[in-house]
């Protein structure tokens, strides 16, 4: 009996647990072609995680053995609904698993917002991490403050990058450029802002603990702004996670300033109203808020107004389709019926599956991954028999019809030139890895 093919359009964690999933199960062999339309794959482990995480981004050495698989072929530089039509791939493959992520970001919807100087936490981290799309730094940091506006993971990424220490950054991937922007930033104050109290804020214990222990920084909150009302007092109690936060920002708050050179402001209740320019970010007025029983928040009319250069918002995702997926525009996700089958129409389509963000939407941590490929795997294998049949047969390989086409089609060995060119290039400098940047050169680089 053939072996299952099976396509999987995105290479970042969710979309390798399920490749993962799929040949370690024994039932069926399975053959896996894992398609990217970046020349690397990995992901928002590689290109999300901020490069100072370095006990998280070594998940790329696990995520790495599914590619070394015989049974797993990388293809990336790989547009899906461009170079290769959703039709072409259904015709090849008995599945497709959609894994390409959610990473466009949210917008705060306030006058001023397109000023030079405010923009996406997600194009910041795309600048810090070398990702190949970015197009130059995400703001300047030529301006002692900067409001960095959502109290999740990506904003105390972003805090903690700014007020860190250059020199303790050099051990990391970054690329030399952004090491050599920081350097020269006059970045002193960093504003985290979260509408609604230190109950709903979304950060986890590790990282809003980090920002504690950087050199020369000091973490500033106001007493004031993390008084609990009675419904947050019950969320606390009830959550050890909510419990620990509170408790060190209490601590925090009741800490007088050290003179330190840096300070990060973690501010509550107060939500953005307008970026005041008229040519460039000159400063950010916000409101002060309170949550109603409920749990709506209202503004109160009382403002103030930061001094700031920069604002950056980190206030969530949304994923964007791909022409031919079923996409739902509301919830920014491919639907599917809770075992990661896609529906069309309302209707199941026979060997299309979804997982990670594209599926759940922007929520869990990468180790949520793992089951959400699980599941996939479980489904499709259950699926099996139906699907050997369905698929139009097209028997051409799909690197053949993508270079028939001239796409550069970065394969596994591909991927192996640029990992070594990136540690060679890391070795130079004393560095473990330095990450080229640019696609042209990672192109380069996979050609040896």
């Amino acid at each position: 009996m053939r072996p299952l093919r099976v396509a999987v359009v995105g290479a970042g964690p969710a979309g390798l647990y399920t490749a993962d999933a799929l040949r370690f199960q024994k039932q069926v062999e399975v053959l896996v072609d894992v398609l990217d339309r970046l020349p690397t794959p990995f992901g928002l482990l590689r290109y999300g995680v901020a490069p100072d995480h370095l006990k998280m981004k070594s998940l790329a050495v696990t995520l790495q053995r599914v590619l070394d698989d015989p049974g797993v072929r990388f293809l990336g530089n790989v547009v899906c609904g461009a170079d290769v039509t959703l039709d072409e791939l259904r015709d090849r493959y008995d599945a497709v698993v959609y894994a390409f992520g959610a990473a466009v970001d949210r917008r705060l919807g306030i006058p001023g917002e397109d000023l030079p100087g405010s923009t996406s936490a997600t194009a910041f981290v795309s600048w810090y991490s070398g990702h190949p799309d970015r197009s130059g730094p995400a703001c300047s940091l030529d301006h002692p403050g900067v409001a960095v506006v959502g109290v999740g993971n990506v904003a105390v990424d972003v805090a903690r990058i700014l007020a860190k220490p250059v020199d303790v950054l050099r051990s990391t991937d970054m690329p030399d450029d952004v090491l050599a922007a920081l350097e020269r930033s006059v970045v002193t104050d960093v504003h985290v802002l979260g509408r609604r109290g230190p109950a709903e804020a979304r950060f986890t214990h590790k990282e809003l603990r980090e920002l504690g222990e950087l050199d020369d920084v000091d973490v500033v909150v106001r007493p004031d702004e993390i008084a609990l009302d009675a419904r947050a007092e019950a969320a606390v109690a009830s959550d050890p996670v909510l419990a620990r936060n509170v408790e060190l920002l209490r601590a925090w708050s009741a800490r007088p300033p050290t003179g330190a050179a840096r300070r990060i402001h973690l501010r509550f209740g107060l939500r953005p109203v307008e970026v005041l320019g008229p040519d460039r970010v000159v400063g950010l007025r916000v409101e002060r808020c309170r949550v109603e029983n409920d749990g709506t928040v209202r503004g109160t009319g009382e403002v103030e107004q930061l001094d700031v250069g920069a604002v950056l918002r980190a206030v969530g995702y949304r994923g964007t389709p791909i022409d031919g997926v079923p996409f739902d525009e509301r919830t920014g996700t491919v639907p599917t019926d809770g075992s990661a089958r896609v529906l069309r129409d309302g209707a199941l389509s026979p060997g299309e599956y979804a997982v990670g963000w594209i599926m759940r939407g922007p929520t869990g941590v990468l180790g949520t991954n793992r089951a959400d490929g699980q599941d996939a795997a479980d489904a499709l294998l259950a699926d099996a028999a139906s699907l050997r049949g369905s698929r139009a047969g097209a028997d051409d390989d799909l690197l053949e019809l993508l270079e028939s086409r001239g796409v550069q089609v970065v394969s596994t060995n591909g991927w192996s030139a640029i990992d070594a060119a990136e540690v060679l290039l890391g070795g130079e400098q004393g560095r473990p890895r330095t990450k080229i940047a640019d696609r042209d050169g990672l192109l380069a680089a996979s050609r040896g």
